[in-house]
């Protein structure tokens, strides 16, 4: 197989990952300079920060998934392809992918990254993680069943433990589905299920850390824990999981905690490329870059987003947060560099800006921080509304959401609460490893 990119007289700019940063990598790029091949296993841009609302049943998946031909239908100079990518073989200039090789003039790897496990695989076969939108969507299944499954149950253990929900980490996300689960079983379960005491859904946040939003302010930390337990969270810090059989979660302590639904939210790991030497990885897999995003020894290979550890930002010397600004912003100024490159200029240095961080917990709850400013309630909830709006690709999603939202505001109810697959074929663990495997396969590269 071949991905038959046709020949162009212009460099050709072939960018693994259509993400936040391989997105606007894509659509900053000049098309009368460069030919730029997307590549990505899923033919649609998915919009991560809202995730969470699909699987807690208050968006459909395609309001916040966009395909990747669509957003650039009127884009000359641009190729999409759908294929994973396997590796890369540095001295062919050639990118290995599912579906054959293609040669390249610059390579950008913008493959993101995968929910973190920390090895442990016993929790990794039998949690549920929500990085993608069949995650979230299996997610919301398997939540649904589960609640079905414990009004017809004869076992008032199976029933408990059918009806207790662990969240297993403490950062943005590991919040907003607190709270959006909280706010469910408030305002949703007692009127789709009145024979079922909705008291005993019960809902815990386990954090390995002494706070909640480690990234932010002690400020914040303490808004969201304190609004997280008036909504009935149980929240617990300093905890450490060892292990989850499906049936029974276990803490470092020796705690166990009966649950069949275990959400796992606790970090990511950076998606790896074969090819590259190990030299090239540092902290949580991701490749090590310069200053102008290349990576280090590899001066046609670039990496942006989660998948680079820049460390030569004097305020970041750690490396960059993973968010989604960071990756926006190294696009950004890898466009331009590009373009530098090819004029015979010297290369702008990357410098990030930081623009806040903001966590929704609830129904007019928040938490932002811009600058100097921290503040919580229903302006930071509004501010959490609108910047995420404005961030959705396509005026039709837009609208689809922020009708959603409406609706579910005056409502006080999340009509999406359908059980599209009674019995998933396949584990998201066996898919997440399909997908993740490096399969090594040949195919006829593509004519430079």
């Amino acid at each position: 197989m071949s991905l038959h990119v046709p020949k162009s007289s212009l460099p050709r700019v072939v960018i693994a990952g259509g993400g936040f940063g391989g997105l606007r990598l894509a659509q900053a790029l000049d098309a009368s300079r460069f030919q730029v091949v997307l590549i990505d296993h899923h033919n649609y841009h998915q919009f991560p920060p809202l995730i969470y609302q699909v699987a807690s049943s208050g968006l459909e998946p395609s309001s916040i998934a966009f395909p990747f031909r669509s957003a650039f239908r009127k884009r000359k100079n641009f190729h999409f392809r759908l294929a994973s990518v396997i590796g890369v073989r540095e001295q062919e200039q050639c990118l290995e992918t599912s579906v054959g090789a293609i040669h390249y003039d610059y390579l950008v790897l913008a493959c993101g990254g995968t929910t973190n496990f920390f090895g442990n695989e016993e929790v990794a076969r039998h949690s549920l993680p929500m990085k993608t939108l069949y995650e979230s969507m299996n997610l919301r299944n398997v939540l649904l069943q589960h609640i079905e499954e414990a009004l017809v149950t004869d076992d008032p253990m199976k029933a408990q433990a059918l009806l207790t929900v662990a969240i297993v980490g403490g950062g943005p996300t590991g919040v907003e589905i607190a709270g959006a689960l909280a706010e469910m079983k408030r305002y949703v379960l007692p009127k789709d299920y009145p024979d079922l005491d909705a008291a005993r859904f019960t809902i815990h946040l386990l954090d390995a850390s002494p706070r909640l939003l480690g990234a932010m302010s002690e400020k914040s930390s303490e808004t969201a824990l304190r609004e997280l337990q008036s909504m009935g969270v149980e929240v617990r810090t300093h905890t450490l999981v060892s292990g989850y059989d499906g049936k029974v979660l276990t803490l470092q302590d020796g705690t166990q905690l009966p649950s069949r639904n275990v959400i796992w939210v606790s970090g990511i790991v950076a998606n790896t490329v074969e090819g590259l030497p190990a030299d090239t990885l540092g902290r949580g897999k991701r490749l090590l870059v310069d200053e102008h995003s290349q990576v280090i020894g590899h001066p046609r290979i670039f990496a942006v987003g989660d998948q680079s550890l820049m460390t030569t930002d004097p305020a970041y010397p750690n490396g960059h947060p993973q968010m989604a600004q960071v990756a926006l912003q190294q696009a950004k100024q890898l466009a331009s560099n590009l373009k530098a490159l090819e004029d015979g200029k010297p290369l702008a240095p990357f410098r990030y800006k930081d623009l806040g961080a903001m966590a929704t917990i609830g129904r007019n709850k928040a938490v932002a921080e811009i600058g100097k400013m921290k503040w919580g309630g229903f302006t930071a909830w509004v501010l959490w509304l609108v910047v995420h709006l404005r961030s959705i690709l396509s005026v039709r999603n837009k609208l689809i959401v922020l009708l959603n939202w409406l609706w579910n505001y005056v409502t006080y109810d999340r009509s999406l609460r359908l059980i599209l697959k009674r019995h998933i074929p396949k584990e998201p663990y066996e898919a997440r490893k399909e997908r993740l495997a490096i399969r090594p396969q040949g195919g006829e590269s593509a004519d430079k």
